[in-house]
């Protein structure tokens, strides 16, 4: 299978003329299609709802596009609240799961009405003690510890994550919530991470569903909503082949079909917290080369570096590369394509297989449109890029600008130095 962009060559040098690069770049028409394909897919629970996890692509025109298809958002930080409030999501439609919380975060979110996913037992009372009575609603975080194996043979391991209360403690707990006037009961569990099968989410949802029965049989609670969380994953590589979310959707019905509707369950709503499956595929991040090394090695150097994309240094993710009008070359060069980091590891990909790069090419980098600009940082002093919305009709929206150096100093306003520099460069 061949990764396509989806931007041409030509659309590209015309964005350029306005934004130089790099830049990260987002489909909204992927976008669009990609958000209805998932409410079609769970248009058989009538609760259901994706909260589309912030951290993922905290961008507000982005996010925007998404409520439109009825989607919250899902928090994990007071910014990322407050992002949430100003765009209009109110109440039930912000999902906040977080962990190691501080205080301000909890009193924030029981401001606005979010529903609070608790990640420990001892949060019950840290969250009573600052917010006094508990909301009505409240939602749990299982951890079932061990390794969680799918029948492709993918595999994570629950058990050395720092999240979610273990099956001892999400059953007392509940009775604690219980006994503290908690009408309305959550479970949420996140497992493995970018899975790239259509097994996970009913894999999981069988677990959930499983210890769902049994807690109504124990303790006489029914949840009200399940929330499978994230870990649906994108296709990568090239030779891999993307989930479908319809079959993903089509197989939770049948195992909530076979085990909630026949214990009285029938009337669960299903939630989802997908950041990487919404958004990943619909952007990528534009370079340019601008130099050519010949050593030990063939480098080609981009304006881009690891501060725009962190992925491929700190974990050798992989990212597809396409070589903005060569894409049918042939790929008989090997290169590495590095950034200016003062870091060896700034590298977005190692000993590829491209066609011959050129210096001023346009290089395209894929499925960046999830945990790529929002994992940005400033190190060596590197500046955050722009993110450029490609829309439907063919046009572009500028949806955050590039950062300048005044952005850089400006938390130094109290260092008169630098109250008098000079950034116009």
């Amino acid at each position: 299978m061949n990764k396509k962009p989806f931007v041409t060559k030509e659309q590209l040098e015309e964005i350029v003329k306005k934004y130089p690069t790099p830049f990260h770049l987002y489909d909204e028409k992927g976008i669009r299609e990609n958000a209805k394909a998932v409410k079609e897919a769970f248009a058989w629970n009538p609760g259901f709802r994706e909260y589309f996890a912030v951290k993922a692509t905290p961008n507000p025109f982005l996010i925007n596009i998404l409520k439109e298809y009825d989607c919250g958002t899902d928090c994990s930080s007071l910014t990322e609240l407050m992002m949430s409030e100003a765009l209009g999501f109110k109440g039930e439609y912000i999902m906040f799961s977080s962990n190691d919380t501080p205080a301000e975060e909890f009193a924030y979110a029981n401001k606005i009405g979010a529903t609070i996913n608790l990640d420990d037992i001892t949060h019950i009372e840290f969250l009573e003690n600052i917010i006094g009575t508990l909301p009505k609603t409240m939602s749990l975080r299982y951890n079932p510890g061990g390794v969680y194996q799918l029948s492709n043979g993918i595999m994570d391991n629950p058990g050395d994550a720092k999240y979610g209360l273990t099956k001892e403690q999400l059953f007392e707990a509940y009775q604690i919530l219980r006994n503290k006037g908690v009408e309305r009961f959550g479970l949420h569990a996140f497992l493995v991470s970018n899975t790239v099968t259509n097994d996970y989410y009913p894999t999981l949802a069988r677990t959930l569903f499983e210890l769902v029965v049994e807690i109504k049989e124990k303790l006489g609670i029914e949840i009200s909503f399940i929330n499978l969380s994230g870990g649906v994953g994108i296709a990568y590589r090239p030779e891999e082949t993307p989930n479908d979310i319809r079959v993903i959707g089509a197989g939770v019905k049948k195992v909530y079909d076979e085990i909630l509707v026949p214990n009285g369950l029938g009337n669960v709503a299903i939630y989802t917290e997908m950041g990487r499956f919404m958004m990943g595929p619909y952007g990528c991040l534009v370079t340019k080369a601008i130099h050519e090394k010949h050593t030990y090695k063939e480098y080609i150097g981009v304006d881009a570096c690891a501060a725009n994309l962190m992925r491929p240094a700190i974990y050798g993710a992989y990212h597809h590369i396409t070589v903005a009008g060569k894409e049918d070359a042939p790929c008989d060069h090997k290169y590495d394509i590095v950034g200016s980091l003062c870091e060896n590891c700034d590298k977005f990909a190692v000993d590829r297989m491209l066609p011959k790069i050129d210096m001023g090419d346009l290089l395209v980098i894929h499925d960046t449109g999830a945990h790529g600009f929002s994992m940005g940082y400033n190190y060596n002093g590197r500046l955050r890029s722009a993110e450029v919305l490609l829309k439907e009709d063919g046009s572009t929206q500028l949806i955050r600008r590039a950062e300048t150096p005044k952005d850089y100093f400006a938390t130094f306003d109290c260092f008169d130095i630098l109250k008098n520099m000079n950034y116009d460069v």
